[in-house]
């Protein structure tokens, strides 16, 4: 394939679980480069999007076409793992780089590689800390090394900021765009409309079928908005920012500074 060419591209997808459709319709591309966005109320279908272009969902309609060779790698959410596993952050890494197979008998190569992708995401020191010990902020680091050690071209995440505070919320987005800008395609769903989504460069609003793609200030609006969630939200600016008051939830229109200055 040419290299402008999608990594990912999903065509009038619908995708069910034995009942009535999670997505309808729903088209899609993921190209290089791409930070993208998904955002849409609990049970707008944005994991069984994720699961869609893993390939881990087999659609009841419409196409999946990936970029042959592709790598894909996949960060779930951190409230579905189970912190009291015996592991370290090392050996919790090092499963990632061996497919799943058991160590403690990794080469030297894939423990080098483990330490080169640990101290890249600034938690080398943490290496032989156990797992359940560490913060929200660097808990999320480790998944994220887990996956990049399988040297994907288009990371997937669910849910990454969930559950954590305003600064791991900060450090987390800005890891990710550190990563994007070293060529790193990531799509990642999100709930946080202030926090995160407001500062991607692309925002896709899915309630089982795509209400809106674009950037953030032209989807994040009153009109898109409602559509979306099926509720009217005021749309403020902040520097160039939209800022949403969502009327159920006035906990989280805080801005933090965006990340993408430079042009895309």
């Amino acid at each position: 394939m040419s290299p402008a060419a999608p990594l990912i591209s999903i065509d009038r997808v619908t995708c069910a679980y034995g009942g009535d459709p999670v997505l309808v319709n729903v088209s899609l591309d993921v190209r290089q480069e791409d930070f993208i966005g998904v955002v849409g109320p609990s049970g707008s279908g944005k994991t069984t999007l994720l699961r869609a272009l893993l390939g881990t969902v087999a659609p009841v309609a419409g196409t999946v076409r990936r970029q042959k060779g592709l790598s894909v790698a996949y960060v779930p959410q951190v409230e579905t793992i189970d912190w009291n596993f015996p592991i370290t952050v090392s050996e919790c890494v090092l499963v990632g780089r061996a497919g799943g197979r058991i160590v403690p008998w990794p080469s030297r190569a894939e423990r080098a590689e483990v330490a080169g992708v640990l101290d890249r995401l600034g938690i080398a020191s943490l290496q032989n800390r156990h797992i359940r010990e560490l913060s929200g902020g660097q808990q999320q680091r480790v998944f994220v090394a887990r996956a990049l050690v399988r040297r994907p071209q288009l990371l997937l995440m669910d849910e990454p900021t969930s559950g954590v505070d305003l600064t791991t919320r900060h450090e987390v987005l800005h890891l990710l765009d550190d990563l994007n800008r070293d060529g790193l395609s990531i799509l990642l769903t999100t709930h946080d409309l202030n926090g995160i989504a407001a500062h991607l460069p692309t925002l896709v609003c899915l309630n089982q079928e795509v209400i809106g793609v674009g950037a953030p200030k032209d989807v994040l609006t009153p009109e898109v908005l409602e559509a979306t969630y099926g509720a009217r939200m005021e749309v403020l600016q902040h520097a160039g920012i939209p800022v949403i008051l969502d009327p159920y939830d006035r906990s989280n229109v805080v801005p933090i500074k965006a990340v993408h200055s430079h042009p895309r």
